[in-house]
């Protein structure tokens, strides 16, 4: 019998379990060996975690002890609406549960914690390449066409 998977708020003792879900994700996105995030970078991800003062949340999906999926947002301003708006920076699920309902229930999870507080709008981008993750994103969330752009400065 499958253990239920349930998403709470990271929690600090998550910290050992966060790390490789945080590598894997990182890694799925080419951010590995000489190409990997400097790690004053996760240091101040994970603080950010915990500091009121920052707009940053993080949950976590677990299967009875085990952590099994991250997704990570944050709220900000918008243009075009007056409330916040969230946006969903970070979704990764373990490989070995993936197509098992981990990466929905982050995502719900998500859509939840946006509408308690008071937020309309929840986004999120991915790689074209993505295509596991582009099958649940679009039976959850409706694709809108754009195409982005960065540039380091």
């Amino acid at each position: 019998m499958t253990t239920e998977i349930t998403v709470r708020p990271i929690e600090l003792q998550d910290r050992a379990a966060w790390v490789p879900l945080w590598a894997g994700y990182n890694a799925f996105y080419g951010r590995q060996g000489d190409t990997a995030l400097a790690p004053h970078i996760t240091e101040a991800t994970w603080a950010r975690f915990f500091d009121p003062a920052e707009p940053v949340f993080a949950l976590v999906a677990h299967r009875g002890a085990q952590l099994v999926g991250l997704v990570h947002c944050l709220y900000h301003r918008s243009t075009t609406r007056f409330e916040l708006t969230c946006y969903l920076q970070d979704l990764f699920t373990q490989e070995s549960v993936r197509g098992q309902g981990v990466g929905r229930a982050l995502i719900q999870a998500v859509y939840a914690q946006a509408r308690a507080a008071g937020i309309q709008r929840v986004y999120w981008q991915t790689h074209t390449t993505n295509v596991p993750g582009r099958l649940l994103y679009d039976k959850v969330a409706q694709h809108a066409g754009f195409i982005v752009y960065s540039k380091d400065v």
